[in-house]
Parts: C-alpha cells; sequence; structure tokens
C-alpha cells in the first residue's frame, strides 16, 4: 500500500494485510480480491492489446501458463456476452465501444474467480441503457460465480438494485450499517436521512432537487473531526 495508514487493520478473509511484505500482500489481494474500476477508458492501457490485459494478473501474479490464461480469458468475455473473443482479444481499447470495455473489465475481475470484488462506481461512465445491462450483469456473474460484491456508489437507486446491506460513509467515517430494505423505510442517522430526502424523485413535476440542509453536513463533519482526532490521542 502507497498510503499512509493512522491505525487499525485491513483484514482480508482473517488476514492482516498490513502485516504482510509487499510482494506477499501483492499475491494474497491478487487470489482473493478484484476490481472493477470506474472508468473502463482510463482503466484499460490504450497501448495494449486486450488479451494481456486479462491475462497478466493470471500469469504473473497467480502463475498461470499463457495458453491456460487465454483460454480462462476467451471464456470469460463469451460469459459476459462480448461476441467474438478472439477478435476482441487482439483489439485496442480505442477500437470499442464505452459498454464492451466496461464489459472487458467486469470479465477481467472474475478471472481469477476472487471471493471479493470491489465494485468503484462501475456505471459512472455510461448512458442508462448501458447502466442497466451492466448491473444486471455484474448481478447475474455474481450470482454465478459466487463472489462477494463491495460496491461503492453515491447513486442510491443503483445500489437497490445490486445490493442487500449498505453502509453510509462521510470522511471516512461509517455513519450508519443497515440492511438495504430497513434502510429506505427507517434511516437511523441524520446524514442518511438527508441523502434520501435530496434523492431526485420523478413525482416531482419541476425536476427540483432538494440539498442535504447545511445544519446536517455541519453536525457530520464535526462528528468525523471528532473521530479522527480520537483516533490519534
Amino acid at each position: 500500500l502507497s498510503i499512509e495508514i493512522a491505525g487499525g487493520e485491513i483484514l482480508l478473509d482473517g488476514t492482516d494485510l498490513l502485516k504482510l511484505p509487499p510482494a506477499q500482500r501483492r499475491t494474497r489481494v491478487g487470489q482473493i480480491c478484484a476490481l472493477i474500476p470506474q472508468d473502463p477508458l482510463t482503466a484499460l492501457n490504450p497501448s495494449r492489446r486486450i488479451g494481456p490485459q486479462i491475462t497478466n494478473r493470471l500469469v504473473d501474479i497467480l502463475h498461470w501458463t499463457r495458453a491456460d490464461a487465454e483460454k480462462r480469458a476467451r471464456e470469460l468475455l463469451a460469459e459476459v456476452h462480448i461476441p467474438d473473443p478472439e477478435r476482441v482479444m487482439r483489439s485496442y481499447p480505442h477500437e470499442l465501444s464505452g459498454g464492451m470495455r466496461q464489459r472487458i473489465l467486469i470479465a477481467s475481475a472474475f478471472a481469477a474467480e476472487p471471493k471479493l470484488i470491489v465494485a468503484d462506481e462501475p456505471t459512472t461512465a455510461l448512458d442508462v441503457t448501458v447502466q442497466k445491462q451492466i448491473l444486471k450483469l455484474i448481478a447475474e456473474m455474481q450470482a454465478r460465480h459466487g463472489t462477494a460484491l463491495l460496491f461503492v456508489t453515491h447513486d442510491l437507486g443503483v445500489v437497490s438494485k445490486v445490493c442487500q446491506s449498505l453502509s453510509v460513509l462521510y470522511g471516512g467515517l461509517v455513519l450508519e450499517d443497515s440492511r438495504m430494505t430497513d434502510f429506505f423505510h427507517s434511516p437511523k442517522h441524520p446524514y442518511s436521512r438527508a441523502l434520501l430526502a435530496a434523492t431526485p424523485k420523478y413525482t416531482d413535476p419541476d425536476g427540483s432537487l432538494t440539498p442535504v440542509p447545511d445544519a446536517v453536513v455541519a453536525a457530520t463533519r464535526a462528528e468525523v473531526e471528532a473521530a479522527d482526532r480520537s483516533a490519534h490521542v
């Protein structure tokens, strides 16, 4: 990790990653965890073909043979409904659509059958129609592969479709942990209630938005600052 850790642990499948040497940490994360990034155009290397961008992690970190990794990549591209996987493996990112690039990142994330996938705003750069397709695909892949999914988003409408529980964060502090149905019916934290009230509603005739009240923001910020101070005492 290239950031300074103030304290605590980073537990992954019962192992504290901070206690591992960098090389061992990289292998451990590569075996168990994968990421679906936010923007496929910046996540994929524009100067490299798609095939190696899927297979290199399998070969370099998990020590698969190149032939096995390429076979796995073709199977996964077909699984995420990409036609002609062989051609796509030879393509460069700029030769593909945004939706197809995102499907490639999803396929890559599932390549090593990780126990956990972190999806970081995976539909942000896509139009609404493609968003729905990608969310459905992620849900299908998660169910098929039995993978845990941590979905990072600011869109409560999106998270309600793919998750069973959620945590509300502000400034790195967890304000609330809740089951999805409980959260939408009875959010506990004032900031959570303000977020729900600020969610755009199709029933609003003028399309106006309700901002999070300044008093709620100020109180939440003070709560985060107090937690930060106590962490350094």
